[in-house]
């Protein structure tokens, strides 16, 4: 059973940190009474997608088992989709509709420990994405011989943007099929392993069904249709062999398969420092679509025109970055932080971003030295604004998480690994994170609590400064009579991290508060280790 998060639903509308949120929101990041009574097994989601009307339609059989006797359940469906009909059994259920939030009247007696489904229909044009996959929904797009190239992405807006669900993301479904019916002249690559295809010549199309195995988020699950070709390769990695699939348009096959061999480059550093792959069953796919990218599980999605870096620039600007394909990289390094660990509640998304980002360091590390991932995080900086905490509020669909979940956190992590000052025991702790939460959700207090305790350190002041807190610390610093000065400034009250600096090229290690300290020192030249992400001020 999966433990509970148990969050207060939020009546009226109301505004924290300068955000605006409604009982919409509330309904959707919340873990509602009509949600917590039941624990999530099994999908078995049938969608047909019809092209020239940008239409779907489908059911969603979700099967469950009840953890307390309850007779509502919620199911979240965004408009303009329209649910259409539910059953249980050979029963219809009534159901009511509050904005995207619908609840529906169990007719049966829902008695603890029992297992039960109920089948959800619906249909309708479900909302186009503006900006995929930054806006998310469906992308309905052309190839450049004019054939349709369409594909779904939903991180933040929701899975339940374009199939009905339980849309939060503590409750994991178990494993879940997905049959998805198209034009037959089309191919559909979803997640997991392709089961079969059937033909229906009177309708001419065709239905792919696709079984996922292991556990998996809701806004990981995916659509991808396009006129695709494939090849395989399998990869002997730590847990034997791992299967591969590589999806790309046929007008694109040759370019593809000159860029893809980024992916065993990438397997080989991740499993070194992160461990096995999480989805050895499910195998690993790469599939082409129509925007820059998505962290879909077991069927990453990639966009970045065939070429290294980030749609070709160096996001590090310091030539590091253009040494390897972004989108390969980073959205398989979701595959770990996002997929195998994922979140209890969008506020904790620093969980997803920044390790991943992080991942992109560890990548170089593994390939090209430590120096060469140290300045490439480094070089990330310039990207950070420091404008708000990482953390966001908890128990709402918050989804205005800053961009420094990214920068600033994979700065924090390379902070973090300088302080801890062993290679091995940092190597160690990133694999412990993803064997103590394989195929887990987590909140952020779970996993800062077991790097503190792997590490054998008190990490608090250090998480609250850099998650909680969106100012950068400040070392200030002055030189006296024989003595050197120093505290830290622009902190938190407890704010106490170590800082490695170098007087006139003798190296040591300082722990400075918020009050002054101060120490002999033969010089008054200081340099501070460039690996912290700190400021550094000279007084006096």
């Amino acid at each position: 059973m999966k433990q509970l998060l148990i969050a207060s639903l939020l009546i009226c509308s109301f505004t924290l940190t300068g955000q605006h949120f409604t009982r919409q929101d509330s309904l959707r990041g919340s873990i509602t009474p009509e949600r917590e009574w039941w624990d999530l097994l099994n999908y078995h989601l049938s969608v047909e997608v019809l092209p020239n009307e940008k239409r779907i339609k489908g059911s969603n059989v979700i099967k469950y088992k009840v953890l307390e006797s309850h007779d509502v359940m919620q199911i979240d469906l965004q408009t303009p989709l329209k649910i259409t009909k539910v059953t249980q059994g050979k029963k219809q259920l009534k159901f009511t509709s509050e904005g995207n939030a619908h609840f529906i009247k169990l007719q049966s007696k829902q008695t603890k420990g029992d297992v039960n489904e109920v089948t959800v229909f619906y249909e309708g044009q479900p909302k186009e994405a503006v900006r995929a996959p930054w806006d998310g929904g469906f992308s309905w797009k052309k190839d450049s011989k004019g054939t349709d190239f369409i594909a779904t992405s939903c991180q933040g807006l929701g899975a339940s943007v374009w199939w009905p669900c339980k849309d939060h993301m503590y409750d994991e479904v178990e494993g879940m099929q997905i049959s998805v019916e198209v034009p037959e002249h089309l191919v559909d690559v979803s997640n997991g392993r392709l089961l079969s295809v059937d033909h229906n010549k009177k309708k001419k199309t065709k239905t792919y069904h696709w079984a996922i195995t292991n556990p998996i988020n809701n806004y990981g699950v995916n659509l991808n249709i396009g006129d695709y070709t494939s090849w395989k390769e399998v990869y002997k990695g730590e847990k034997g062999d791992l299967d591969i699939t590589y999806w790309a348009l046929k007008v694109d096959e040759e370019r593809a398969k000159k860029q893809y061999v980024e992916v065993p480059r990438m397997l080989k550093a991740f499993e070194h420092w992160f461990g096995p792959y999480p989805f050895y069953e499910d195998g690993y796919q790469l599939v082409q679509a129509p925007y820059l990218g998505m962290e879909h599980q077991s069927s990453v999605t990639y966009g970045n025109d065939f070429q290294n870096g980030y749609l070709g620039r160096d996001l590090s600007s310091t030539g590091w970055g253009n040494k390897f394909d972004f989108i390969i990289v980073h959205e398989s390094g979701h595959e770990w932080f996002a997929n195998n660990i994922t979140h209890k509640d969008m506020a904790d998304m620093w969980i997803h971003e920044s390790f991943t980002n992080y991942s992109e360091s560890i990548f170089l590390d593994y390939h090209f030295g430590k120096e060469a991932g140290q300045e490439y995080v480094r070089g990330t900086r310039t990207n950070i604004g420091n404008d708000k905490p990482m953390i966001g509020p908890y128990g709402v669909n918050y989804d205005g998480y800053p961009i420094d979940v990214y920068y600033k956190g994979g700065n924090m992590l390379n902070t973090l690994r300088t302080i801890v000052n062993d290679d091995e025991k940092w190597r160690g702790l990133l694999r412990s994170v993803n064997k103590e939460f394989y195929h887990k959700t987590v909140t952020s207090k779970d996993f800062e609590a077991h790097m503190a305790s792997y590490l054998g350190l008190d990490l608090k002041a250090f998480f609250n400064q850099y998650l909680r807190d969106p100012r950068v610390p400040a070392l200030e610093y002055y030189f006296k009579d024989g003595s050197l000065f120093y505290r830290w400034i622009n902190t938190i009250a407890s704010f106490n991290m170590p800082v490695d600096i170098s007087i006139n090229g003798s190296q040591m290690r300082l722990t400075p508060t918020s009050r002054w300290k101060d120490m002999k020192v033969n010089g008054t030249t200081l340099t501070v280790d460039p690996n912290y992400y700190i400021s550094v001020m000279k007084s006096r």
